[in-house]
C-alpha cells in the first residue's frame, strides 16, 4: 500500500487535501488509537531470544519508532493520494475502482486483488481462533467439569451463543467506523489499557512481597512510578469519554 502510494504521487496523480487539523476527528482518534498498539503482542516475542538485555530499553525503543515510522508512511501516503479514503483503507485498492476519480494507483491486478481480500484473510485465520478460545471460556464459566451436560448444551448452544453476536452485527451494520469506534473505545480500552495496568500494578505489588525492598531489578522499566498506572487508567476513561461523546453528536445529527 505504502509503494502503490507513493508511486502515484511521484507520478503527481496525488488527489488528496487533507486539511491542517480538524477538532471533529479527535474523538474518533481516540478508538482508533487503541488498534495502532495491537503491535505489543509481537514484544514478546522479540524480547524472549535477547541473551544479553542491557540494551534492551533502546532496542524498544528502535523498535517503536519503527513501527511509528511505518505508521506515518501509511497514513501521509494514503492522506495525500485519495480524495475520498475508505474506513479500511485496502479497499481503495479495490480493481473494480481503477477507473474511478478517486483512485489514483497503478493498475497492479494481483497486488490489488490481494489487498482487497486483506481482511478476508485475517479474518478467516482469526475468526476461528478467537471463537473457539470464547467458546471454552464460556463453558469454563458456567459448565463444570465433575458433571456431564446433555449433547446439545455441549456442542451446539455454546457455539451458536458465540456465533451468533458477530455474525448478527456483521448483517446489521457495515459502518467500520462505527464499529472500530465501538470495540476500540470500550472493549479495547479495557483489554488493552486497564487489564494491564492493573496486571502491572498487582504484579509490583505482589513482587515486592515475595522478593523485598531491598532487591533491585537492572532491567526495570523507566515506567515503573505509579503514577503511570493511573495516567493509563485515565487515559482509558478519556478513551471512553471522546468516543461516546463522538457516537452521540452523530445519532443527533441523523
Amino acid at each position: 500500500m505504502i509503494a502503490l502510494a507513493t508511486v502515484a504521487l511521484v507520478k503527481g496523480r496525488g488527489r488528496g487535501t487533507p486539511p491542517v487539523a480538524d477538532i471533529r476527528g479527535v474523538p474518533n482518534l481516540f478508538g482508533v488509537c487503541v488498534y495502532s498498539f495491537m503491535c505489543h503482542h509481537s514484544l514478546p516475542s522479540l524480547i524472549t531470544p535477547i541473551r544479553k538485555k542491557k540494551r534492551l530499553f533502546s532496542l524498544l525503543i528502535a523498535d517503536y519508532m519503527l513501527i511509528l515510522a511505518f505508521y506515518f508512511l501509511l497514513s501521509f501516503t494514503g492522506m495525500f493520494t485519495f480524495n475520498n479514503l475508505q474506513d479500511m483503507y485496502t479497499l481503495n485498492f479495490q480493481p473494480n475502482k481503477c477507473s474511478d476519480s478517486d483512485t489514483v494507483v497503478e493498475s497492479v491486478p494481483f497486488l490489488q486483488y490481494f489487498l482487497s481480500l486483506f481482511p478476508v484473510f485475517t479474518l478467516s485465520t482469526n475468526f476461528p481462533i478467537i471463537a473457539i478460545t470464547l467458546r471454552n471460556n464460556l463453558k469454563s464459566l458456567f459448565l463444570k467439569d465433575t458433571k456431564q451436560y446433555s449433547f446439545f448444551l455441549d456442542h451446539v448452544l455454546f457455539p451458536v451463543i458465540t456465533v451468533l453476536p458477530p455474525v448478527a452485527i456483521a448483517f446489521a451494520t457495515e459502518s467500520l467506523e462505527m464499529l472500530v469506534g465501538i470495540t476500540g473505545s470500550y472493549a479495547g480500552a479495557v483489554i488493552q489499557y486497564v487489564v494491564p495496568a492493573m496486571l502491572v500494578y498487582y504484579a509490583r505489588k505482589d513482587s515486592l512481597t515475595s522478593i523485598g525492598m531491598g532487591v533491585k531489578n537492572q532491567h526495570s522499566s523507566p515506567f515503573y512510578h505509579t503514577g503511570w498506572i493511573v495516567f493509563v487508567c485515565a487515559w482509558a476513561v478519556a478513551c471512553v469519554a471522546f468516543v461516546t461523546v463522538n457516537h452521540i453528536s452523530n445519532l443527533l445529527e441523523i
